[in-house]
C-alpha cells in the first residue's frame, strides 16, 4: 500500500500505524482506541478456541492502556468442515470474554472461507493525555514480562496428540486469560512502554519497543516458559514461525551467555494471546510487579532491563 494513504493530516490522530491500536482523540477527555485482529484455531476445542481468539483481539486494546468498550465478531467458517453448532460455540467463547472485561457485542460478520478464522474488532476509550505506547522505553527502565513463553509450542505438539491434558489446559489458561487484569494492575505505575507478545515471539516484538538509542538486557533464567515447551523444543516439535522468527530476529541479537538449540527456541516462539511486556521506571518494578501477581499474573516476571545502545539491540544473558 502506499505510503501516503497510511498518513493523515487529521490531528486528531493520535496513534496510527506501527502500534498495536491506533488512538483516535474525540475530545481533551476521550479518545477511541481501535484494532481488529483473528486467528486459525489454535486448539480443537470451539469454545476454548473462542474464548483464546478474543483475548487475543481484545488484548491490543489493553496494551494501550486503554478500556474496551464495543466489539464486533468476525468469522471466516469453513462451511464444509465447520458446523453450525461448532460456530456458535466460537461465538459464545468469545462473547464470554467481551462481558468478561466490560465490553458490548454490537455485531460481526460472517463469510465462507477454506479455513476457520475468528476474532473481533474492538472499539475502547483512553485519556488522549494518558495512554500507553509500544516505544518510550527509558535507560534505566525493568521489563516485566506477564505471561509464560511456549504456548506455540505446546499446541502445535497437541495437533499431534503428544501433549498431555494438563500441560494443555495450563497453555489453554494462559492463553484465554485477558491482559485487562495485568492492564488495571500496572496503570498506577510508570509504565513507559508496552506491548503484547504474539505472532513474532518475545524477542521480535521486544525489537518493535526498541528506539535507536536504546538496547535491552533479558536474563534468560529469569524469563517465565511452560516446561513442556522447552521438552518439545528439544526434539523439535515447534511451530513454522518460531524457526522463521529466529532466522529474522536473530541477527539483532547477541547471547552472552550459550544457550541450547530448544532454549533459543523458547525466545522466538509464536504466542497466541502472549503476555504484556512491559518497561517501567526502575523504581517502581518490584511494586509493580507485586500488583500483577496479587491481580492473578502469578507467572509474572522482571526479565530485564533498558540499556544505552551498545554493539546489539538485544543482550541475552
Amino acid at each position: 500500500m502506499p505510503s501516503n494513504l497510511l498518513r493523515s493530516d487529521d490531528q486528531s490522530v493520535l496513534v496510527g500505524i506501527g502500534d498495536d491500536a491506533g488512538v483516535y482523540k474525540l475530545s481533551d477527555e476521550i479518545a477511541i482506541v481501535q484494532t481488529a485482529d483473528f486467528i486459525t484455531p489454535v486448539v480443537d476445542d470451539p469454545l476454548e478456541f473462542g474464548r483464546i481468539a478474543a483475548a487475543n483481539a481484545l488484548s491490543d486494546v489493553f496494551t494501550m492502556g486503554a478500556e474496551a468498550k464495543t466489539a464486533l465478531a468476525l468469522a471466516m467458517r469453513d462451511f464444509e468442515h465447520v458446523s453450525l453448532e461448532a460456530l456458535r460455540e466460537v461465538m459464545i467463547g468469545g462473547a464470554e470474554k467481551i462481558k468478561e472485561c466490560g465490553a458490548v457485542l454490537l455485531g460481526g460478520h460472517t463469510v465462507d472461507d477454506l479455513e476457520m478464522k475468528y476474532g473481533l474488532s474492538v472499539t475502547g476509550v483512553v485519556n488522549p493525555r494518558r495512554f500507553w505506547r509500544n516505544q518510550g522505553a527509558q535507560t534505566g527502565d525493568k521489563l516485566i514480562l506477564t505471561k509464560p513463553l511456549g504456548m506455540g509450542i505446546i499446541t502445535t505438539a497437541a495437533k499431534s496428540d503428544m501433549v498431555s491434558k494438563v500441560a494443555l489446559n495450563e497453555a489453554i489458561g494462559f492463553m484465554s486469560r485477558l491482559n485487562l487484569y495485568a492492564m488495571r494492575a500496572a496503570l498506577p505505575f510508570a509504565i513507559r512502554a508496552c506491548t503484547d507478545i504474539t505472532g513474532f515471539g518475545l524477542i521480535g516484538h521486544a525489537l518493535e519497543m526498541i528506539r535507536d538509542e536504546i538496547s535491552y538486557e533479558i536474563a534468560y533464567e529469569k524469563l517465565p516458559y511452560l516446561r513442556a515447551a522447552l521438552s518439545f523444543a528439544s526434539i523439535k516439535v515447534a511451530p513454522g514461525g518460531a524457526y522463521k522468527n529466529r532466522d529474522y530476529f536473530k541477527p539483532s541479537v547477541k547471547f552472552a551467555k550459550t544457550l541450547k538449540s530448544e532454549e533459543e527456541l523458547i525466545l522466538f516462539d509464536p504466542q497466541t494471546s502472549g503476555g504484556l511486556l512491559i518497561a517501567v521506571a526502575s523504581d517502581q518494578a518490584e511494586q509493580c510487579l507485586d500488583a500483577l501477581k496479587k491481580a492473578g499474573d502469578e507467572k509474572a516476571a522482571i526479565i530485564g532491563s533498558v540499556r544505552d545502545r551498545g554493539e546489539a539491540r538485544i543482550v541475552i544473558g
